[in-house]
């Protein structure tokens, strides 16, 4: 590593370690995960939500969008029923991708397009993901799992290319973009697993991304880390390749 890429690499994660720096909409986020670890009635959960019809709509489209594939019937109809179905884990992170993608959207240029860029290869792999779940017909596994963890495939080189954007922003010298290339190409296990901790999303979701990328192993057929791996070694996108 040269001098400068450590340079930016120190700055990177301290910025990524900022969670509300990195991830906007946090007076929505904050109090429905104390609702969700409280385990208290549904209805709370409900509430938070509908006090952001944008994230209401998000729900229900999400809830429904396993369904579409075959995976998952009846069709959702309503906020509760979506929620209801969807269960705790998945309600925080379709909420917090959700708001990452908000974030994301306002981002300068070229920092939004390269991560747009990012965004619809998460869409993708989240969709066939999904979709191959239908040739599995003795494998017993959330397809919402399989699609919100699908939704973090690149986390790493997202939260990445956020901070350096933030870097770039508010600092007197630009660094230029071959700099976090070189850094998420070669430190993008760190730069992932930092960010996970930093915006402490849950053990589940940390696990099943370390087993979808082929760092650590499990016995558990049903485990949604295995589906995504299959999807992810097709593309030539695994952290450890097999």
């Amino acid at each position: 590593m040269t001098d400068l890429e450590q340079q930016v690499f120190t700055q990177v994660r301290a910025i990524i370690a900022n969670e509300e720096q990195v991830i906007g909409r946090r007076g929505i986020l904050i109090p429905l995960k104390k609702a969700i670890l409280a385990e208290g009635d549904i209805r709370n959960v409900i509430d938070i939500i509908s006090s952001d019809p944008a994230l209401a709509a998000h729900m229900l489209m999400r809830s429904n969008s396993a369904q579409a594939s075959g995976v998952v019937n009846p069709k959702s109809r309503s906020l509760k029923d979506a929620l209801i179905r969807l269960g705790q884990v998945n309600i925080y992170r379709y909420a917090f991708t959700f708001y990452l993608k908000e974030r994301l959207d306002e981002l300068p240029q070229p920092y939004k397009k390269l991560v747009q860029g990012y965004w619809k290869l998460t869409e993708n792999i989240a969709t066939d993901a999904v979709d191959s779940l239908v040739d599995m017909p003795d494998v017993e596994v959330d397809p919402d799992e399989v699609q919100t963890l699908a939704l973090f495939s690149v986390f790493g080189q997202i939260i990445a290319l956020t901070a350096f954007a933030y870097l770039n922003a508010s600092s007197e010298q630009s660094f230029p973009l071959s700099v976090i290339k070189s850094l998420i190409d070669n430190q993008q296990q760190t730069l992932t697993i930092e960010a996970f901790e930093a915006l402490d999303l849950d053990q589940d979701l940390r696990q099943e991304f370390m087993i979808a990328h082929n760092l650590r192993q499990t016995r558990n057929q049903n485990s949604p880390g295995l589906i995504l791996r299959r999807v992810l070694s097709m593309r030539g996108m695994l952290l450890n390749p097999l």
